[in-house]
């Protein structure tokens, strides 16, 4: 799905307001989900998913538990097969074993037959597989928006749903006590990691240079504010819906305008991916990691509980 997250979702409002009758639609296929029958795997499964609609730092936390976890287990990323997600995957796939299915029991089915872990990028929402741990993502500029579920706001499902999860990932640079609270309330008992997105390959980048930036995620607040935080002097920026297929005069454009105002071209490296061999000529990335705060608290937990 291509879309660009509406500002009407962060606020109670007019837009939002009349929507809500259709938010039954939602509420109504959740509830169905709920008598699924659960299907079980041999192999054991970590699930990451979201609430809210819209970049999350999913993939990144999938990245990061493979990391921990990888020298214990013969690891796989599980990610359901989308035609306009082959960023994601890529990704996925520069930084372990990955199957991707139309459909994740059969890529399930698969993986266990060579594998001892599954990392499922997102799947919360399918309630007819029985994950041994669910992990939710949050990203700590937005939140849970409005509460309102789709359309009229970014949920996806109740945040009264947290608690039959296991940890809360709270991802960004913004401190958001309101989220915690929130949390606390529905379920006080609740595991919460915080996680900054850090670049990790800062040095290939000249800060002296001027930037123009693009990004076709998510959560495209989240890219501006890591280049910021990081001292990116960026004079132009673009934003994309999520996953957008940028076409070659685009790309061409964007060079274009870069040239004639002494500008260097700076993209994620999910973006960087989705792009042709020629594309990414004269382009860059800023490649991140998620770092999660107090991470021996989340290698005990692993330890007790996979």
């Amino acid at each position: 799905m291509i879309f660009m997250k509406p500002n009407f979702w962060q606020t109670k409002n007019f837009i939002s307001l009349l929507l809500l009758p259709l938010t039954l639609i939602t509420f109504s296929i959740n509830i169905l989900k709920k008598f699924n029958f659960k299907k079980h795997f041999k192999i054991k499964t970590i699930c990451i998913g979201n609430l809210s609609a819209g970049g999350t730092g999913k993939t990144s936390l999938a990245v990061e538990l493979n990391e921990l976890l990888r020298d214990k287990f013969k690891t796989v990323f599980i990610k359901k097969k989308y035609s306009n997600q082959k960023d994601e995957y890529n990704l996925l796939k520069k930084r372990g074993k990955i199957i991707s299915s139309k459909n994740r029991t059969d890529a399930l089915k698969t993986a266990e037959k060579n594998f001892d872990l599954a990392i499922l990028d997102d799947g919360l929402q399918q309630k007819n597989i029985e994950y041994d741990l669910k992990f939710v993502c949050i990203n700590s500029s937005e939140g849970f928006g409005n509460n309102f579920l789709l359309p009229a706001g970014p949920l996806r499902e109740n945040s009264n749903e947290l608690r039959n999860y296991d940890i809360i990932f709270i991802n960004g640079f913004k401190k958001n006590q309101k989220i915690k609270n929130k949390i606390k309330k529905i379920k006080n008992s609740l595991k919460v990691f915080d996680a900054i997105y850090e670049p990790i390959n800062l040095k290939e980048h000249n800060l002296k240079n001027k930037f123009l930036s693009f990004c076709c995620i998510g959560n495209p607040h989240e890219f501006e504010n890591t280049l910021k935080k990081f001292k990116f002097k960026i004079k132009e920026k673009l934003i994309f819906p999520d996953h957008y297929n940028i076409s070659d005069e685009i790309i061409e454009n964007m060079k274009d305008t870069a040239n004639k105002n002494k500008l260097k071209i700076i993209t994620t490296e999910k973006d960087f991916l989705r792009l042709t061999k020629k594309q990414q000529k004269g382009i860059n990335f800023l490649k991140i990691k998620l770092k999660i705060q107090n991470i021996s608290k989340l290698k005990k937990f692993l330890k007790s509980n996979i």
